[in-house]
């Protein structure tokens, strides 16, 4: 039984925004153009989760502009998605309302998540340490971000002043992750999602194993939510992310219901199941 915290929704509404022209960005990057519609998208990916056992997903909207895309998504499928979105503090317009959770990249809207002064929600995704967007440089985008704003510890004074907020840090820290590991460790609303290849790792000479081991040693099964980083079609969901961290948990030993945990229970404790409409 698996749960995916993260997923990209590149609705065509997305590629649009990012480069004008939908249909020539997908043909450079030979991807499948996304149909107009998001909700017929939202059912592409349903398709695409049953086929690979995967019952529910965090959809994220990776621009701002593009959070009606999954609004309009998990009102088509509340039994199967939940909605978040880039926001950027620092524009004039607040996020819509409706969202499961907000999404801040401080590197690349480039402010300190420590001096924000905004009302926080329920739920926070914030990305740390190394920023790096595939379909930008796939596509010849200039990616002007600050790593100076990446440090996960810049989250300290803010979780601790929120207790209410739940702050998801994905990649486990994306290469701070000694750094994460201390929020998390001193905050017991921080939860590190395990997203993505993890190529990281090669600045601390790690494996996934290890990064679990340690992980689990300081935050437990509770705070961790398992995520793929999938994002486009024809590739669909990136079932390798999970068998590689699979077998990382079971060369560790980790039980099975600390597994189920990780990979479906905490995901469903954060963000409820809905049924269906109809």
């Amino acid at each position: 039984m698996i749960n995916d915290a993260h997923v990209h929704f590149f609705s065509r509404g997305f590629f649009t925004a990012l480069a004008g022209d939908a249909e020539a960005a997908c043909t450079r990057l030979n991807w499948e153009l996304p149909p107009e519609d998001p909700v017929n998208l939202a059912r592409r990916w349903t398709i695409e989760m049953d086929r690979q056992g995967v019952s529910r997903a965090a959809l994220i909207a990776s621009l701002p502009v593009d959070a009606p895309s999954v609004l309009a998504a998990r009102a088509a499928f509340p039994e199967r998605f939940a909605a978040f979105a880039m926001v950027n503090p620092l524009a004039a317009a607040p996020p819509p309302e409706g969202l499961d959770a907000i999404c801040l990249f401080p590197a690349m809207h480039r402010y300190s998540v420590a001096d924000l002064k905004i009302t926080w929600p329920r739920t926070a995704f914030v990305h740390c340490g190394v920023l790096s967007v595939g379909v930008r440089k796939k596509l010849g985008l200039a990616s002007p971000f600050d790593m100076r704003y990446s440090n996960p510890l810049d989250l300290h004074a803010v979780a601790l002043a929120n207790p209410e907020t739940r702050f998801i840090v994905p990649h486990f820290g994306a290469g701070m992750f000694r750094e994460a590991l201390m929020l998390a460790d001193l905050c017991p609303n921080v939860y590190l999602d395990t997203s993505s290849s993890n190529a990281w790792m090669k600045y601390e000479g790690l494996d996934l194993a290890t990064v679990f081991r340690r992980a689990l040693d300081v935050v437990g099964p509770q705070r961790l939510l398992f995520g793929s980083d999938s994002s486009f079609f024809p590739r669909g969901w990136v079932a390798g992310v999970y068998s590689a961290q699979k077998t990382a948990l079971d060369s560790l030993g980790i039980s099975a219901a600390d597994q189920s945990r990780i990979f479906f229970e905490n995901f469903n404790a954060l963000f409820p199941p809905v049924a269906a409409l109809n």
